[in-house]
């Protein structure tokens, strides 16, 4: 089993993000440009404000097309309610322990409010990896 160390020590920092009022193509746009499989949400001063995945935009795009409407911004498929976000200080197997549990691939990591990184489980089974070498 590995040591305990801390998130912050194996975050992606700087992750893809888009502001709420993004269109959901220019979404689109930076996940497919950044090979990630979803991106945070946030305001004008970096508060985390939801989370799109690339399946939201799937749905968002699919739902456009079999209803003729408009694909529409990012708050409108994004997921804002109940955000699970991690802090920098926690334990990388507590973090990964959640995530597993709640089927979860990516975990914003959120300090006093302001997004300064992201977890996903690359980054968890990289972390994990140097303890086996």
């Amino acid at each position: 089993m590995p040591k305990s160390v801390k998130l912050r020590d194996y975050m992606l920092i700087n992750p893809a993000k888009v502001r709420p009022n993004d269109g959901i193509l220019e979404a689109m746009q930076v996940i497919i440009d950044n090979k990630v499989s979803g991106v945070c949400v946030v305001d004008e001063r970096e508060n985390l404000v939801g989370i799109l995945s690339e399946l939201d935009c799937l749905r968002a795009t699919v739902g456009s097309f079999y209803n003729d409407t408009e694909l529409g911004m990012v708050a409108d498929h994004m997921a804002s309610d109940n955000l699970v976000v991690a802090h920098p200080e926690e334990d990388i197997i507590d973090v990964a322990q959640d995530m597993l549990a709640k089927n979860k691939r990516r975990r914003p990591v959120v300090e006093n409010g302001v997004l300064i990184g992201q977890v996903t489980c690359r980054q968890l089974l990289k972390a994990i990896r140097q303890f086996h070498t």
